[in-house]
This record gives C-alpha cells, structure tokens and sequence, in this order.
C-alpha cells in the first residue's frame, strides 16, 4: 500500500511547515510550471493543510501564466517562460489572485528535452512573494538529473523558500 508519493523527510518538513503556518495564521499560494502542481500536492499530503494551503495554480503554459497569473505576454515573449520576469510576476500573480499571505512560484526546464545552451535542463526559477515585501527570486541550475529527480528537488527548494517565509518576522 503507498502511503505517501514523497520522501519522509519532505513530508516531515511539510508537517512542520503546516503546523507553523497554522499557528501564525498564515496562507500559502502556490504557482506551479515544471513542477504541475508537486508542490500543492506536497502540502496537501498533510492532514490540517486545508487550514493552510489558499490555492494552487498549474500554469504549465503561457497562455494559462498569462490569463491565471497576470503575466504579461510581453514579458513571457520577451524573456520566455523559463526567466527571472515570469516567476516574479507568477508568484505576485497568484498572491494577488488569492487570500494567501505568501506565494511561491516555480518555472523551470526538467527535461529530458527542451533544453538550449542558455537555458539547460535542470535550469529551475524560483520566486516567493510575501505581502508588503519585495519578491525574492532564486536560480538553481540542478543539471540534467532526470525529469523527476529536478520536479523533486525544485519541490524542496520551493519548501524550503516557503519555510523561510513561514519562519520570518510578520510585518506590524
């Protein structure tokens, strides 16, 4: 019988991310790509998430980031999907489309295709937006690992972008 679809150590960081959230009173958006949603899925598999997780997005194509999210289609002809300016504006998007307090996105190429020189396989942004706080964005470049070892490890970068958030003062 499968009890879980991830690792015990995401799922125990998960457990305490819901428990602290809970806690604080905080929501959580998630605005997922590469990801197709792993990232809600994560939380979810934690009893008490409901209290927590606001809502999830799996925008895997441009026109759903743009219609969704409110990414610009300049933006995603300009800098394509996978860039520093769509994850920003995914994560705002699903902040401001939503009642959750944080928001994290992720855009990313997983593979095994699709890759280029500036843009290899395993080449992953994050961003996570908090209200009244700058957008953080983060770059990982993961290497070619395999489809799903890079959807898995962009998971736990994303939890650990939402525990930092959790984890942080809340403002006045």
């Amino acid at each position: 019988m499968v009890t879980s679809l991830f690792p015990p150590e995401l799922e125990t960081r998960a457990t305490a991310l819901i428990a602290a959230a809970t806690a604080r009173g905080q929501r959580i958006a998630t605005a997922e790509s590469c990801t197709g949603g792993l990232v809600a899925g994560l939380l979810t598999e934690i009893a008490g998430s409901s209290a927590v997780l606001e809502r999830g997005f799996v925008t895997y194509s441009n026109h759903a980031k743009a219609e969704l999210l409110g990414v610009p289609k300049d933006t995603l002809l300009q800098h394509g999907a996978v860039s520093e300016p769509v994850v920003r504006a995914m994560a705002e998007g699903a902040l401001s489309r939503s009642r959750a307090h944080v928001a994290v996105a992720v855009t990313g190429i997983a593979g095994p295709g699709g890759g280029s020189a500036d843009k290899p396989v395993g080449l992953v942004h994050f961003a996570l937006a908090r209200e009244g706080q700058p957008t953080l964005h983060l770059e990982r470049r993961f290497g070619d690992l395999g489809r799903g070892a890079v959807r898995l490890a962009t998971v736990d970068q994303a939890l650990s972008l939402l525990e930092q958030a959790i984890a942080a003062p809340l403002l006045a």
